[in-house]
């Protein structure tokens, strides 16, 4: 089978994140079970138009905008060659496919972004994108399968008028982790990691540093990862005070992001909407428990509360037990322990056969 995935984004695209580790792991389990694919994603500098990456063939084409108008043209016209089943992957908005071939379309969904549109498009785009996500997709895509990343990604999608019985859940694994040099550091440090985009809320975690001034003052934040929301976030660190203590690190490469991880005590993840959390369990596999907000969706799935991290409900929450967990060490500790047992559950390699099987049951 020729399987082509249509995403807007790859792993070597500044703004890339784990929705694309996601997808690149699922194509490349199904090279090995002997199916050629191809991502066809929007263009960007950090890597050619068309490249062949362990067996998976990428065709970037385009803005992550027309990638969408791009890729429906490019797949109805067959320049793609013969595709025997689609993935289209909906980043809130899909790709139309099921309006450009006949052949079987599996619908992957990582999180419905219904709090997400007014935040990051206020007004009339946002309310445009929620009524094309929320009741153009399941209407056109009434007949497909889904793959959901989490069981609460799966309930939003019945929410939405998805079938219960085509929703399939498949979730993210854990790579282990590669050999670091770090070790913990002396002092405190908190991580976050993931795209600085205002849905993010990496706000939060520099608030949490700015309310430690007087008691915890050696406290240091690393954010790792890159975006278009990053000047406003270090005009928020000068406006708080904290400008000294909020490492912006940029988009940065697998082995430093582990590195940083490994010398974390606590890592953040304030984002108003996870579909699981991948970093969670990256974090966890050096031992370094996550903090994150028990509304987000899928980080209830990927965080056991008060076992391998804390879910806690609002930003005050979020501030106090960053602190308790500065603070003591004994629990921090216990829920590290926890978060290595549970970064160990989940493999790439259950998620592969599990996809493998969607796919190659509706291709028949």
């Amino acid at each position: 089978m020729h399987i082509l995935f249509c995403n807007w984004r790859d792993t070597k695209n500044p703004e890339g994140g784990g929705s694309e580790r996601y997808v690149e792991n699922m194509a490349r389990g199904l090279v090995e079970r002997g199916h050629r694919v191809t991502i066809a994603c929007a263009s960007h500098d950090a890597a050619p138009h068309d490249e062949v990456v362990d067996g998976v063939r990428f065709v970037r084409r385009g803005t992550k905008l027309d990638i969408y108008v791009r890729t429906f043209l490019a797949l109805l016209l067959g320049r793609y060659g013969k595709v025997d089943a689609v993935v289209d992957v909906q980043n809130g908005l899909p790709f139309f496919t099921r309006l450009a071939t006949r052949k079987p379309v599996v619908v992957l969904v990582h999180h419905v972004h219904r709090e997400q549109w007014p935040v990051v498009y206020p007004g009339l785009v946002g309310r445009i994108g929620w009524w094309i996500e929320s009741r153009v997709a399941p209407r056109l895509y009434r007949r497909s399968a889904y793959v959901a990343v989490s069981q609460a990604t799966r309930l939003e999608l019945v929410e939405l008028g998805v079938d219960r019985e085509r929703i399939t859940v498949i979730h993210n694994g854990n790579d282990p982790a590669p050999a670091v040099t770090a070790t913990r550091s002396v002092t405190p440090r908190i991580s976050v990691v993931g795209r600085l985009v205002p849905h993010k809320q990496v706000e939060h975690a520099i608030d949490a540093i700015a309310a430690m001034q007087s008691d915890h003052p050696e406290v240091v934040l690393d954010i790792l990862g890159a975006g278009w929301w990053e000047n406003e976030l270090r005009a928020h660190a000068e406006r708080s005070g904290v400008a000294d203590r909020v490492v912006f690190h940029g988009h940065v490469d697998d082995q430093s992001k582990h590195e940083l991880l490994a010398r974390s005590w606590v890592m953040a993840l304030p984002s108003l909407k996870e579909g699981w959390g991948l970093v969670i369990g990256e974090a966890g596999a050096h031992g370094t428990p996550a903090v994150a907000y028990s509304t987000a969706g899928g980080t209830t799935e990927s965080i056991d509360h008060k076992d391998s991290g804390v879910l806690v409900d609002t930003p005050d929450e979020l501030v106090a037990t960053l602190r308790e967990l500065i603070e003591d060490r004994e629990w921090r500790e216990f829920l590290g322990q926890g978060a290595l047992a549970k970064s160990k559950t989940f493999t790439w390699q259950g998620s592969q056969a599990d996809f493998a099987a969607i796919l190659e049951t509706s291709g028949r």
